[in-house]
């Protein structure tokens, strides 16, 4: 990650319960712009900083 972490970020162990539900291709997948975790953490931000979306 070259990224300051937040702390809202997922955790390795939270992320290691939660992956298997969100993966629905691999992430060697063409479609896959974004790491699916960093997708994961931006919502987990989002949901609880409340951020309008004109604001990202």
């Amino acid at each position: 990650m070259s990224r300051k972490p937040y702390p809202s970020d997922v955790s390795e162990e939270e992320w290691h319960f939660v992956a298997p539900y969100l993966t629905l291709m691999t992430e060697q997948a063409p479609q896959r712009s974004y790491p699916l975790r960093e997708v994961f953490n931006a919502l987990r931000w989002l949901a609880r900083a409340g951020a309008p979306w004109r604001l990202l």
